[in-house]
C-alpha cells in the first residue's frame, strides 16, 4: 500500500531533537526525507551518550529512522551548488538553525523561494524568527522553564519541575510536521508554497490548555499540585502497600464506582464529596481518607477492583514494564528492526494505526553520510562529479 505521503520529498537541515522529531513523522508517513550532516561529525546528537548501541548514540538512533544521510558542507562552492540542485528537487524543507543562520547561508526563505516557489520552507527555533526574545538560545530545559510549563509541574512543596522527555522540543516538531502537512494540502489546491515559522515557546504555551483557561479566567497563574489534577478530585497517584497506583475520577458516576468497588458505599451519601466541586472544594479531607485505605492494600488489589468496574486506574510502570504489557505488544509498540552496524534494533512502533496499514519503518537510522553517492546519483552526479566534491571538501 502506498504510504500517505510517499512521492513528497524532504529536504532536512536539522539537527538534535525538535527538528529530527518532525522529519521522523514525515518519514513515518512515507516521505523521502534526505537528511543533509556535515562531513565528519554529523548531526550532534550522534555523539550524545553513553549509552551507545555499538558506535552509534541511543539518542540519535531514537528520532532518525526513515531517513537517508548525506553528508555536505554547505559552506563550499560545491557544496552548495548542490544543496540547490536539492531544493528544486525538494517539496518541503525543514531546518532548525538560529533565526538568520539559513540567510547568512544564501539560502532563505524569499531566496529560496524564487527557485522553487512551491516549496514548503519550516523553521523551527525556540522562540520565533522575529520579536524582541528571537535571538535567545534555547534548550528544552529552558523553554519549559520560560514557558510556564514548569511552574505548575511537579509537587506543590517541592522546586518547578522539567517534564521527563524533551517535551518542548517534541512537541515543537509535532506542530511543525502537523504545519507541513496542513501546507501540502493547501498546496494540492492553489500550487502555492508556504513559510512556516514554529517556535518551541509557542508550542508549550499551546499546550497549557485548561491551565490557561484557568489563569485567563481567575488572573492568577495557577500553582504545582502535584500529580493531583487541578480541577478534579480524585484524580492523582496514591501510596498503595507496595507501591504506587494512578486513579483518575472524572464524573460522579465513576466515583460511585469507585466507592462500591472498594465497599465504600457510605462515602457516596457523604455531602462533602456528592459532586465533583464537593469534592474539589473537600479535597483535602478526601485525599487523607483514600491514602489511608489504600495503604492497606496492594496496586495490583486496588486496580483489579476499580477495573472490573471500569474505573480508570493502573499501576506506575517503568519503561521495563510497558514494553512488556501484553497490550503494548498488541499494538507492536516496540518494533525491531535491522541496523547495518549494530544489527538487531529495537524502536518505539507508531501511536497511530491505519486500516491501509501504511505506517511501516522502511529505513533504520542511517548511518554518517551512508546514502551521499546514492542521492547524488539521483540528481544527476556521475561518479567523476561526486569523486570531485569528494576531494574538494564538499563531502
Amino acid at each position: 500500500m502506498a504510504q500517505p505521503l510517499a512521492g513528497v520529498r524532504v529536504l532536512d537541515l536539522t539537527r538534535a531533537m525538535t527538528g529530527p522529531f518532525c522529519t521522523l513523522m514525515l518519514g513515518d508517513m512515507g516521505a523521502d526525507v534526505v537528511k543533509i550532516e556535515l562531513p565528519g561529525r554529523g548531526d550532534e546528537a550522534r555523539g550524545w551518550g553513553p549509552p551507545f548501541v555499538g558506535s552509534e548514540s541511543s539518542y540519535f538512533l531514537s528520532v532518525n529512522r526513515n531517513k537517508r544521510s548525506v553528508t555536505l558542507n554547505l559552506r563550499s562552492d560545491e557544496g552548495r551548488a548542490v544543496i540547490w540542485r536539492l531544493i528544486e528537487w525538494a517539496d518541503v524543507l525543514v531546518e532548525n538553525f538560529s533565526p538568520g543562520a539559513m540567510e547568512r547561508l544564501g539560502l532563505g526563505h524569499e531566496t529560496v523561494r524564487e527557485r522553487n516557489p512551491r516549496l514548503i520552507f519550516c523553521s523551527i527555533t525556540g522562540f520565533g524568527q522575529t520579536g524582541p526574545g528571537r535571538d535567545r538560545t534555547a534548550y528544552d530545559l529552558i523553554v519549559q522553564g520560560m514557558s510556564g510549563l514548569m511552574s505548575i509541574t511537579g509537587d506543590e512543596a517541592g522546586p518547578p519541575t522539567k517534564m521527563g522527555v524533551p517535551i518542548a522540543d517534541i512537541t515543537a516538531g509535532m506542530f511543525a510536521a502537523f504545519a507541513v502537512v496542513s501546507a501540502l494540502y493547501r498546496r494540492e489546491r492553489t500550487g502555492e508554497g508556504e513559510r512556516i515559522d514554529t517556535s518551541m515557546l509557542g508550542s508549550e504555551v499551546a499546550l497549557l490548555t485548561y491551565q490557561a483557561g484557568t489563569y485567563f479566567a481567575t488572573g492568577q497563574p495557577p500553582l504545582r499540585e502535584g500529580n493531583k489534577h487541578a480541577i478534579i478530585t480524585p484524580y492523582s497517584t496514591y501510596p498503595t502497600s507496595d507501591g504506587y497506583v494512578n486513579i483518575a475520577i472524572g464524573n460522579d458516576g465513576l466515583w460511585q464506582r469507585f466507592c462500591e468497588a472498594l465497599d465504600w458505599a457510605e462515602l457516596v451519601a457523604d455531602e462533602r464529596f456528592r459532586s465533583n466541586r464537593d469534592r474539589r472544594t473537600n479535597r483535602a479531607e478526601l485525599e487523607a481518607m483514600i491514602e489511608a485505605h489504600f495503604r492497606t492494600l496492594t496496586t495490583e488489589a486496588i486496580v483489579e477492583r476499580l477495573a472490573a468496574v471500569g474505573v480508570p486506574c493502573g499501576p506506575i510502570a517503568d519503561l521495563g514494564q510497558v514494553f512488556a504489557d501484553p497490550q503494548a505488544r498488541h499494538l507492536e509498540l516496540e518494533q525491531r528492526i535491522q541496523h547495518p552496524t549494530v544489527g538487531e534494533l529495537s524502536q518505539t512502533g507508531f501511536p497511530y494505526r491505519l486500516a491501509s496499514g501504511a505506517c511501516a519503518i522502511r529505513r533504520p537510522p542511517p548511518t554518517l553520510g551512508e546514502h551521499t553517492d546514492e542521492v547524488l546519483a539521483e540528481l544527476g552526479y556521475d561518479p567523476a562529479e561526486v569523486a570531485h566534491l569528494r576531494a574538494a571538501g564538499a563531502l
